[in-house]
C-alpha cells in the first residue's frame, strides 16, 4: 500500500499548480465602478437621528460626529465603488463628482494588516483610498517613487 501511494504522489505532484508570487498594482480609476447607491438625504437625516440617540454608541465616546450633522453626513454620505476587475474597493464620498473620481491619480501606497489580512492601500487625494485585501503576505516595491511614477505603486504577494 505504501509503494501505490507513493507511486500516486510521484505521478500526481508534478500537476499540482506551485504557488507564485504575484505583483498587485494600484488600479488606474478611470475604469473604476460604482457599486453601491449613494444614500438619500431623508436616509441620512432619519440615520443620524437613531445612530446618535444610541446610549451605546454614547457610553463608547463615539460621539464627535453627533455634535453636527454636517460631520455626520460627511462620515456616512459615501457608496462602494470598486476597482481593478472587483479586486480593490473604496468607500467613496458621493459628494465628489465621478469624473473627478474617475481622474485621480494614485499618489501613495502602504501595507497594513486587519487580523490575518494583509491589505494594500492605495490612496489617490481626496480621501479616496482603494483597498486590496488578501491573506498571503505582501511586500511594497519602490514606494518612493510611488507618486513620480503611478505604475511603481506595486506589492509582490505569495
Amino acid at each position: 500500500m505504501r509503494s501505490s501511494l507513493l507511486a500516486l504522489v510521484l505521478l500526481v505532484g508534478p500537476v499540482l499548480p506551485v504557488a507564485m508570487a504575484a505583483a498587485v498594482s494600484c488600479p488606474e480609476l478611470a475604469a473604476a465602478v460604482q457599486v453601491a447607491a449613494c444614500p438619500a438625504e431623508e436616509e441620512l437625516k432619519y440615520t443620524y437621528t437613531g445612530y446618535c440617540s444610541d446610549s451605546a454608541v454614547a457610553y463608547r465616546g463615539e460621539t464627535d460626529v453627533c455634535t453636527d450633522y454636517q460631520r455626520y453626513r460627511a462620515l456616512k454620505n459615501v457608496a462602494l465603488w470598486e476597482a481593478g476587475n472587483g479586486d480593490f474597493s473604496a468607500y467613496v464620498s458621493c459628494d465628489l463628482p465621478v469624473d473627478k473620481v474617475k481622474a485621480a491619480r494614485v499618489s501613495a501606497a502602504k501595507l497594513g494588516r486587519q487580523g490575518k489580512m494583509t491589505q494594500l492601500v492605495c490612496s489617490y487625494g481626496e480621501g479616496i483610498r482603494f483597498t486590496y485585501r488578501t491573506r498571503t503576505e505582501c511586500k511594497l516595491e519602490n514606494v518612493a517613487d510611488c507618486a513620480a511614477n503611478p505604475a511603481a505603486c506595486k506589492a509582490t504577494c505569495d
